[in-house]
């Protein structure tokens, strides 16, 4: 993957970082030591980031303000922004940050619940400013590539924040260390223990994990400001990589999907065909289910074609399949070469499905 080089900044970039920084600051000042302490910060800041945004940042927005760019130059014009801000907010938070991490997260054990020491705003600001831009990043990021994501759906929502941030379920730990330059792994599997990893432990999974990713940034003694904006620029060009890479490829199987029902002369027949192959190894991976959501979707839209017999299976009978292809008259070419793609989504051809395909072929040939 090619670098993303640092934009040059000037007094209007200062400035946007500096407004986004006041209205954050406002936003932190209202959270409790409570809400830091438990996590919450990170549900409420989800709902001041997203929903508002979302109307503005459309696919239209984007079309409009890169006219003529691909899919691709768009997003990489946007990580590239992000990275640039993500530099100047981690180089106004190190000029104003007192203090080692630690004893900042332990103020907080003191503290009432409607009262937040400053130490611990001036973290939160980077924190949630950080985050809120990686989020933010990532939604772009999949509207450019035309995904659709809706925030008032709890499963997309999830799926957006995981994206955003990398995490997968049971690896936290590798999760945060992943986005470490190895320049600084020793010295932080060094420090990360004790108060600050108690501290991070007070957290539900999301807001821990975020946590533990800022503390690297305060918390090695005698790094200080080149590191806190290495970090912060470092973690979102990683996390728009990572959701270029997730949504670039489920914009691929969408395409598929509709390459399929534009070009198939035997729709409600693909279909079962294609479930058969997705089923051939007796399991359903992400790409096959979101292929055959996208198939089911397309026929229903374009061809008013809804079967319910489909709908209603549980298993598949492969008896059954060869029986609709041996009843349907004329080539059935095009039914062939929708399987063999339909079998690639999600790499090469395994054994069950070149089974599959060949008996289809055969079948076909024979007719």
């Amino acid at each position: 993957m090619t670098e993303v080089p640092p934009s040059p900044v000037n007094d209007n970039d200062r400035e946007v970082v500096d407004q986004e920084r006041a209205k954050l600051r406002e936003f932190v000042t209202g959270l409790s030591a409570d809400d830091i302490k438990s996590g919450g910060w990170f549900t409420k800041l989800c709902a001041q980031a997203l929903r508002s945004y979302t109307e503005k940042a459309t696919w239209e927005y984007f079309q409009q303000k890169y006219k003529g760019v691909p899919a691709d130059g768009i997003v990489g014009q946007q990580i590239k922004l992000a990275a640039k801000n993500a530099m100047i907010e981690g180089g106004i938070t190190s000029s104003l940050y007192a203090g080692t991490i630690a004893a900042t997260l332990g103020s907080l054990g003191g503290a009432s619940p409607a009262t937040v020491p400053a130490g611990v705003v001036t973290f939160m600001v980077d924190l949630t400013y950080i985050s809120q831009l990686q989020m933010r990043l990532a939604h772009d990021i999949a509207v450019i590539y035309r995904i659709p994501l809706d925030v008032d759906d709890p499963e997309d929502m999830l799926k957006l924040v995981r994206v955003a941030f990398g995490i997968k379920a049971g690896e936290v730990a590798r999760g945060s260390i992943k986005f470490v330059p190895g320049l600084v792994r020793q010295a932080l599997k060094k420090y990360y223990s004790g108060p600050v990893l108690a501290a991070a432990r007070s957290l539900p999974f999301v807001g821990k994990h975020l946590l533990q990713r800022n503390i690297i940034k305060f918390g090695i003694p005698g790094v200080g400001i080149p590191l806190t904006i290495l970090m912060n620029r470092y973690t979102t060009v990683a996390a728009g990589r990572h959701a270029r890479s997730v949504f670039r490829d489920e914009a691929e199987v969408i395409e598929l999907a509709d390459t399929l029902v534009r070009r198939t002369q035997h729709l409600r027949l693909m279909l079962w065909v294609a479930w058969l192959v997705i089923n051939a190894d007796g399991k359903v991976v992400d790409a096959e289910r979101l292929l055959f959501q996208r198939l089911t979707r397309l026929a229903r839209e374009r061809h008013q074609i809804d079967d319910e017999q489909l709908a209603n299976l549980v298993n598949i009978d492969p008896d059954e399949v060869w029986h609709r292809i041996d009843s349907e008259p004329g080539d059935l070419s095009d039914v062939v070469d929708a399987a063999e793609r339909v079998g690639t989504v999600d790499g090469d051809l395994n054994a069950h499905e070149k089974a599959i395909i060949a008996e289809l072929r055969d079948r076909c040939q024979r007719r």
